[in-house]
């Protein structure tokens, strides 16, 4: 493969795996009725921070996802993967 075109594949994966992450916290986060504010504060992060992940400016790490989903009262993956629409 050209680098040109896996560079192009990476950039994209990564724009939708940001947007994937920004709509499921913006999703679970209403579910469970906390402000930004109250979700940074219970996981230990800055606010802006809740707010650039959720806006796609900010790609988080590992370890701000694990204490998103510890708060959030779910599964890793239910931060990372699209929902899945039901048949």
């Amino acid at each position: 493969m050209k680098a040109k075109t896996l560079t192009a594949q990476l950039k994209k994966a990564s724009s939708l795996s940001a947007q994937t992450v920004a709509d499921r916290l913006v999703a679970l986060r209403a579910e469970r009725g906390f402000s930004q504010a109250r979700l940074a504060e219970l996981a230990g992060v800055d606010r802006k921070t809740i707010n650039r992940i959720e806006n796609g400016h900010f790609s988080p790490s590992l370890d701000t996802l694990t204490r998103l989903s510890v708060v959030l009262k779910c599964r890793l993956a239910d931060l990372v993967e699209a929902k899945r629409s039901k048949r």
